[in-house]
């Protein structure tokens, strides 16, 4: 346990990536596996991931952020999309998934299904947004966390323009939109911010027993 500790305090967001030195294939396929199998609300994975290696698309996407270097920098640019809106496929798909997986009957599950519809679908387009989207934060959760025991770097990135991403990489025409963005690959020696201490709350601050 207490080298799992010591990889995220050795992780930082990483600001400056040493744009020569590559992460390989598979262990971005490690990645990619751990943001597949992550948790999300009933099981739904209401969003897609981007893998962004193109050269020219990611000079766009820099535009788009700011001219953040860790968009074109990184080894790998990853996109999480969520799905600002849905209807009763959302469900269904997710149904059928079930049932080929685990071999259960579709009546087996129609109190299940139900219950999901009724607590879903009404919901505004608003927060059928918001829901979605901080979906897509568990899975970067545990890309950030699996890149660190891999001594992988990361930077996560909400500064950048929703509107452009989703132009650019055409995600209004598949009713996705930009979440939250993973830049991987490893640190630069010169990136000042490794040394910098971390700045977190104590224990006592931010935990209380009940």
């Amino acid at each position: 346990m207490k080298k799992v500790l010591d990889k995220l305090n050795w992780r930082y967001a990483t600001k400056v990536f040493n744009p020569s030195k590559n992460v390989s294939k598979e262990d971005l396929n490690i990645l990619l596996e751990a943001a597949r199998l992550s948790a999300s609300s009933y099981g739904l994975q209401p969003y897609h991931f981007f893998v962004i290696e193109d050269n020219e698309v990611r000079s766009k996407l820099r535009k788009a952020s700011w001219n953040q270097s860790q968009i074109t920098d990184a080894s790998y640019l990853l996109v999480l999309a969520n799905k600002p809106t849905f209807d009763d496929s959302l469900v269904d798909n997710y149904i059928d998934n079930i049932i080929e997986t685990r071999g259960v009957s579709k009546k087996d599950l129609e109190g299940y299904s139900q219950m999901m519809k009724s607590t879903l679908l009404g919901l505004p387009d608003a927060q059928k947004n918001s829901w979605t989207s901080d979906q897509t934060y568990i899975a970067l959760g545990n890309l950030m966390t699996i890149a660190a025991e891999m001594e992988i770097d990361t930077c996560p990135m909400e500064g950048f323009d929703k509107a452009q991403y989703n132009e650019i990489l055409g995600l209004n025409d598949k009713n996705l939109s930009a979440s939250v963005v993973l830049a991987v690959g490893y640190r630069a020696d010169d990136d000042e911010t490794q040394n910098y201490p971390k700045v977190r709350y104590s224990k006592e601050q931010i935990i209380t027993h009940i």
